[in-house]
């Protein structure tokens, strides 16, 4: 069996929902990154009771490794050290010279502030310096220290104390890996690898069936953890496996690959947002559109961290603002609709002449209540791709959910649309 750890995230502010919690997710990360088996997250308040019940149901569970976040301030309210130390059995002690060194810290953060007395602010974080006799510090990124401390009488879980906000508690992620008490209760760790297979198309219970036929047939299945996810309109394949199981993946790799085709766009685990990065290199994009309500133009600015892909793009809500700033024809939009393929194509074509772009994108669609029709009900989207030199592309779809859904998918099947039209005008021929 490999390493299994726990986190336990304190802070009433998290557990009450006012502060989202972000360092359970990036911790997870770490420990996966490591091959460590995460077996439970939990958040509980600044109450001792509470963090000492989190802490004995991760014994119970087995695990190797307890992480915890938050409770390290100078506040009588920030606990978690003294519930650590009794958890594990160790007294707690003043560092001297650990003191000294958050007095440094602090003197000159009062240096910039003349009103208020050094030595208030040094005896209000003297708690910070009362740590577990044997723990290992780990040097404050902000005034607060962590600490590593395992049980005085062994066999028990190694438990590492980090900052709660997140900026102290990745910077010093590294510091308290690079200790020997982690390292020894990582030792049995299995270095698993991950990959992940992303498709766009097929409907989830299409890859339902399809896993359960890969079940049945391929050898070495039971070695794969699979884990399946319907993300902004695509399918995302995880899995996580030991390096003997290499094979099994790949055999299912070409299951999936077999009976999907090109549904299946990525392998290595990039996003479609990324193959676009890469393909539009050398082009200029522009966007027209409705229903988005520019959240395509986001993305294609997002790829580049800048606007360096994107000539331009409109959000036109009214059918006027559709004829006056991408010159669609108000005979076209009367006679086939807002909503519909022959107007997503005018758009199309209007932003690649009003920016100059060599390759545009539109949506035009009804994504809220109260839009729709028996003919184009709630969620029928219309997209068109124009690129010079080359027939337009032209989609229809109904998206199930409410407006938020229809919009995000929305913007992912029109990025899609992006991705196969470069790959087919680079094809040879």
């Amino acid at each position: 069996m490999s390493t299994r750890a726990g986190i336990v995230v304190t802070g009433t502010e998290v557990l009450t929902g006012r502060v989202a919690d972000k360092n359970g997710p990036w911790l997870a990360d770490r420990l996966l990154e490591l091959g460590i088996e995460l077996a439970h997250i939990t958040i509980c308040g600044d109450r001792p009771a509470d963090i000492a019940a989190q802490l004995a149901f991760l014994a119970t569970e087995g695990v190797d490794l307890i992480i915890t976040s938050g409770g390290l301030g100078p506040t009588a309210d920030d606990l978690t050290v003294d519930t650590v130390a009794g958890f594990c059995g160790r007294k707690m002690v003043l560092d001297t010279a650990l003191e000294e060194r958050i007095a440094d810290i602090l003197r000159k953060l009062v240096s910039r502030m003349p009103d208020i007395d050094f030595d208030d602010v040094r005896t209000a974080n003297r708690k910070q310096a009362i740590v577990p006799e044997g723990a290992t510090v780990l040097e404050p990124i902000g005034t607060a220290p962590g600490v590593v401390v395992t049980p005085v009488t062994g066999g028990g879980p190694t438990v590492v104390v980090l900052p709660g906000p997140p900026r102290e508690l990745q910077a010093m992620w590294p510091a308290a890996l690079s200790t020997e008490a982690l390292q020894a209760a990582i030792s049995g760790r299995v270095h698993y690898r991950q990959d992940t297979i992303r498709m766009f198309g097929p409907a989830e219970s299409a890859l339902a069936e399809a896993l359960r036929v890969a079940e049945r047939d391929i050898t070495g299945f039971g070695g794969l953890e699979i884990t399946t996810c319907l993300r902004r309109a695509e399918l995302e394949i995880v899995t996580r496996y030991e390096p003997g199981a290499a094979d099994a993946y790949a055999a299912l790799l070409a299951h999936l690959r077999e009976r999907f085709g090109d549904a299946v766009y990525s392998t290595d685990g990039t996003t479609v947002d990324q193959q676009v990065a890469a393909l539009l290199a050398g082009h200029w994009a522009a966007t027209a559109e409705s229903c988005t309500g520019g959240l395509v133009a986001g993305r294609l600015t997002d790829l580049a961290g800048s606007s360096a892909y994107l000539a331009g793009g409109v959000v036109s809500y009214s059918n006027a603002a559709k004829s006056e700033l991408l010159g669609v024809d108000p005979a076209l939009i009367e006679t086939h609709g807002a909503v519909s393929e022959q107007v997503a194509e005018a758009m199309a074509a209007g932003a690649l002449r009003r920016f100059g772009a060599d390759i545009a994108v539109s949506t035009t669609g009804i994504a809220g209540p109260g839009g729709g029709s028996a003919e184009k009900p709630v969620g029928t989207v219309c997209f068109g791709v124009a690129m010079t030199g080359r027939p337009p592309v032209l989609r229809t779809v109904r998206l199930p959910g409410n407006r938020t859904d229809v919009r995000e998918r929305s913007t992912t099947i029109a990025l899609h649309l992006l991705r196969r039209t470069l790959l087919d005008a680079n094809q040879p021929g």
